[in-house]
Protein backbone atom coordinates (compact mmCIF):
# COMPACT_ATOMS: atom_id res chain seq x y z
CA UNK A 1 0.00 0.00 0.00
CA UNK A 2 3.26 2.33 -0.09
CA UNK A 3 2.59 4.93 -3.04
CA UNK A 4 5.28 6.90 -4.37
CA UNK A 5 5.23 10.89 -4.26
CA UNK A 6 7.64 12.90 -5.58
CA UNK A 7 9.97 10.19 -6.49
CA UNK A 8 9.78 8.96 -2.78
CA UNK A 9 8.44 5.69 -1.47
CA UNK A 10 6.38 6.46 1.05
CA UNK A 11 6.48 5.11 4.62
CA UNK A 12 4.15 3.33 7.11
CA UNK A 13 4.55 3.38 10.64
CA UNK A 14 2.76 1.67 13.92
CA UNK A 15 2.44 3.42 17.04
CA UNK A 16 0.72 1.71 19.80
CA UNK A 17 -0.94 3.26 22.59
CA UNK A 18 -3.09 0.27 23.97
CA UNK A 19 -3.29 1.73 27.70
CA UNK A 20 -2.43 5.14 27.51
CA UNK A 21 -4.73 7.60 28.78
CA UNK A 22 -6.12 11.12 27.38
CA UNK A 23 -4.31 13.75 26.87
CA UNK A 24 -0.74 12.13 26.76
CA UNK A 25 -1.86 9.48 23.68
CA UNK A 26 -2.57 12.94 21.68
CA UNK A 27 0.34 14.38 22.63
CA UNK A 28 2.74 11.00 21.91
CA UNK A 29 0.68 10.76 18.35
CA UNK A 30 1.11 14.54 17.28
CA UNK A 31 5.10 13.95 18.64
CA UNK A 32 5.57 10.89 16.17
CA UNK A 33 3.80 12.61 13.10
CA UNK A 34 6.03 15.67 13.11
CA UNK A 35 9.02 12.48 12.93
CA UNK A 36 7.34 11.87 9.56
CA UNK A 37 7.29 13.56 6.29
CA UNK A 38 4.10 14.55 4.38
CA UNK A 39 2.66 11.65 2.87
CA UNK A 40 3.86 9.06 5.07
CA UNK A 41 1.43 6.93 7.10
CA UNK A 42 1.20 6.41 10.83
CA UNK A 43 -1.53 3.58 12.37
CA UNK A 44 -2.21 4.51 15.71
CA UNK A 45 -3.80 1.49 18.29
CA UNK A 46 -6.12 3.47 20.69
CA UNK A 47 -8.29 2.02 23.30
CA UNK A 48 -12.48 2.47 23.28
CA UNK A 49 -14.07 5.34 24.80
CA UNK A 50 -11.93 8.61 25.57
CA UNK A 51 -8.97 8.03 23.01
CA UNK A 52 -10.85 6.91 20.07
CA UNK A 53 -13.40 9.84 20.55
CA UNK A 54 -10.89 12.73 21.18
CA UNK A 55 -7.68 11.76 19.11
CA UNK A 56 -8.76 11.01 16.04
CA UNK A 57 -10.62 14.62 16.23
CA UNK A 58 -7.48 16.47 17.19
CA UNK A 59 -5.53 14.51 14.83
CA UNK A 60 -7.72 16.20 12.26
CA UNK A 61 -7.90 19.27 13.72
CA UNK A 62 -4.11 19.46 13.82
CA UNK A 63 -4.48 19.66 9.52
CA UNK A 64 -3.61 15.54 9.15
CA UNK A 65 -6.13 13.07 7.31
CA UNK A 66 -7.75 10.11 8.49
CA UNK A 67 -7.91 7.50 6.14
CA UNK A 68 -10.32 5.27 7.85
CA UNK A 69 -10.94 3.82 11.63
CA UNK A 70 -11.25 0.37 12.16
CA UNK A 71 -12.46 -2.01 15.62
CA UNK A 72 -9.54 -4.35 16.63
CA UNK A 73 -11.56 -6.52 19.41
CA UNK A 74 -11.42 -3.57 22.26
CA UNK A 75 -9.29 -1.16 20.26
CA UNK A 76 -9.01 0.55 17.16
CA UNK A 77 -6.70 1.09 14.76
CA UNK A 78 -6.71 4.70 13.37
CA UNK A 79 -4.82 5.23 10.11
CA UNK A 80 -3.04 8.84 9.69
CA UNK A 81 -1.72 10.47 6.28
CA UNK A 82 0.82 13.41 7.77
CA UNK A 83 0.02 16.30 6.43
Amino acid sequence: MLRRRCGRQLAKFELDLSGVPCPINFVKTKLRLEELSDGDLLDVILDDGEPISNVPRAVKDEGHKILKVEPEGERFRVSIERK
